[in-house]
């Protein structure tokens, strides 16, 4: 069994039920999915820079991203509608518990000047969203074989009802947001 996930069953489940005065166990919020895209604007001027994108996200993740087409033409950009621009996972179950303990364990904290994740970027539903600036963060890749560094946003969706709820089962899953112990978050 995936760490984390064995940390949500034994600690993080009691810790919300006691919280948020759950009823049954099956009320208390938990991870849904993790999804990861990549805007690969330069795609336009040379397929080779998806590839190598594609490449990277599949040895992130462990699974193919799937390619995403442009919606709309754009003149200033030099894009046309149906062009290949981005790539996106969506990681689940053991992939999803994984990738997370990999997140939070080795990916962040090797980024630098890194003073804690923004508290404020919830939608309102429970759901996280971050940027990473680059791909070279993550273990599985060789900063040495990285021919252009590669941004990503991360979308953790979560079954909780307010931002409160998944703030804190995220942060008792250790992801290390600003202010969190401070007395000057409220």
């Amino acid at each position: 069994m995936a760490r984390l996930k064995d940390l949500y069953k034994s600690k993080i489940v009691p810790e919300l039920t006691k919280e948020f005065n759950y009823k049954t166990p099956m009320a208390v919020p938990r991870m849904e999915k993790i999804v990861i895209s990549m805007g690969v604007g330069k795609a336009t001027q040379d397929k080779k820079f998806l590839e190598l994108a594609k490449k990277d996200l599949t040895m992130i993740t462990g699974q193919m991203p799937i390619v995403c087409k442009a919606k709309k033409s754009v003149s200033n950009f030099k894009l046309r509608e149906g062009n290949e621009i981005g790539l996106k996972v969506t990681v689940r179950h053991k992939r999803m518990y994984e990738f997370m303990d990999r997140l939070i364990s080795l990916a962040i904290p090797r980024v630098r000047d890194f003073r804690g994740l923004n508290p404020k970027s919830f939608d309102g539903r429970g759901n996280y969203s971050m940027g990473v600036a680059e791909q070279s963060i993550f273990p599985e890749i060789n900063p040495a074989k990285v021919e252009f560094q590669q941004g990503m946003n991360i979308t953790f969706i979560t079954t909780a009802n307010t931002d409160e709820e998944a703030k804190k089962m995220l942060s008792l899953f250790g992801m290390p947001f600003k202010g969190v112990g401070d007395a000057k978050e409220q």
